[in-house]
C-alpha cells in the first residue's frame, strides 16, 4: 500500500520536472527578449528596443514572407496529391503496384532529412542538365521539395480517416443515383474536411520548420527563415533573434488557444443539440 502511495505521488513530480525541462528555457528565451543589453546572457534591464530592431532587419523580413509563401504554396499542393494517395491506398484495395505506392508514399515519413535533401539536389541537377529546369535552385525548388515530404504525412492522416469512414453511406449516394465523382465532392469531402485541414496544417508547420532540406534545394536569393536564423546563431545569438522567437511562440499559442476555444464551443453546441434531442414533444 505504501508503494503505490509513493508512486502516485512521485508522478506529479516526474510531471512538474518534465513540464520544467521543456518550458524553463523558453520562458527564460522570452524574459531575455526583453532585455537592454546586447550580451543575451547579461540582464540589464528591461526594454523592447529589440523588436523595432527585429521589424528593420529586412532581412528576416523577407525571409519570413519567403517561407511563408512556400509554406502556403507547398501545403496547398501536398493536400492535393495527398489526398489522391490516400484515397486510392484506401479505396482501392487490390491493384498491381499498390506495395510500391503504399511503400513510395511512407518512404518520406522515416527517411532521414539529409537522405532526402541529398537526393533532391542530385535529382534537381541531373533534371536541369537534361532538360534545363530548374534553372538553378530557389523557390522552386524548395516548394517542389516541401511538397514530397509532406504530402506523406497528409496521405497517411487522409488514408485513416477514410479507413474509419462507414462506406455505407458512399454506397447509398450511389444507390440513389449520384455518379461517383458527385459522391466524392458531396459526400466523401465534406467527412474528410477535418483531416484535410490537419493535413494542410501539418504540411505549412512541416515547411516553416524545416532547415535541412531546404539548405540543400535552396540558392542564392532563397534563404528561407530557419535558414537565416541558423545562420545568425553560428555566430552567436543576438537579441534580435530572441524577440523573433518570442513572436513565433505567441502566434503558435495563440493558434492553440483558438483551437481549443473551438474545440470547446464545438463540444457545447454538440452537447446543447443533444439535450433539445432528448427533450419530450409537447
Amino acid at each position: 500500500m505504501k508503494s503505490i502511495l509513493g508512486r502516485i505521488r512521485f508522478l506529479p513530480v516526474c510531471l512538474a520536472l518534465g513540464l520544467a525541462f521543456l518550458y524553463i528555457p523558453i520562458l527564460s528565451l522570452i524574459i531575455y527578449s526583453f532585455n537592454e543589453s546586447k550580451l543575451v546572457t547579461v540582464w540589464s534591464g528591461f526594454s523592447t528596443k529589440w523588436y523595432g530592431e527585429l521589424f528593420r532587419n529586412q532581412q528576416i523580413i523577407d525571409a519570413a514572407l519567403l517561407s511563408l509563401r512556400i509554406a502556403v504554396m507547398s501545403a496547398c499542393a501536398a493536400v492535393v496529391l495527398g489526398t489522391i494517395a490516400g484515397f486510392v491506398l484506401a479505396r482501392m484495395r487490390r491493384f498491381r503496384g499498390r506495395t510500391l505506392l503504399a511503400g513510395m508514399s511512407m518512404a518520406p515519413l522515416v527517411m532521414p532529412e539529409i537522405i532526402t535533401g541529398l537526393s533532391l539536389l542530385l535529382f534537381f541537377i541531373a533534371l536541369e542538365k537534361m532538360t534545363g529546369w530548374p534553372n538553378g535552385r530557389g523557390i522552386t525548388t524548395v516548394t517542389i521539395a516541401h511538397i514530397t515530404f509532406s504530402m506523406a504525412y497528409v496521405a497517411v492522416i487522409v488514408q485513416s480517416r477514410l479507413a474509419d469512414m462507414d462506406p455505407s453511406l458512399e454506397e447509398a449516394a450511389m444507390d440513389l443515383g449520384a455518379r461517383p465523382l458527385k459522391v466524392f465532392f458531396a459526400i466523401t469531402l465534406p467527412i474528410v474536411a477535418p483531416a484535410l485541414i490537419s493535413g494542410w496544417l501539418l504540411a505549412f508547420t512541416l515547411s516553416i520548420d524545416d532547415l535541412v532540406i531546404a539548405s540543400f534545394v535552396s540558392g542564392p536569393g532563397a534563404s528561407t527563415l530557419p535558414m537565416v536564423i541558423f545562420s545568425k546563431v553560428r555566430l552567436g545569438v543576438s537579441p534580435d533573434i530572441n524577440a523573433l522567437a518570442t513572436i513565433i511562440i505567441g502566434i503558435v499559442a495563440l493558434g492553440v488557444l483558438l483551437a481549443a476555444l473551438a474545440f470547446k464551443r464545438q463540444e457545447r453546441l454538440q452537447g446543447r443539440d443533444a439535450r433539445l434531442a432528448n427533450l419530450p414533444e409537447d
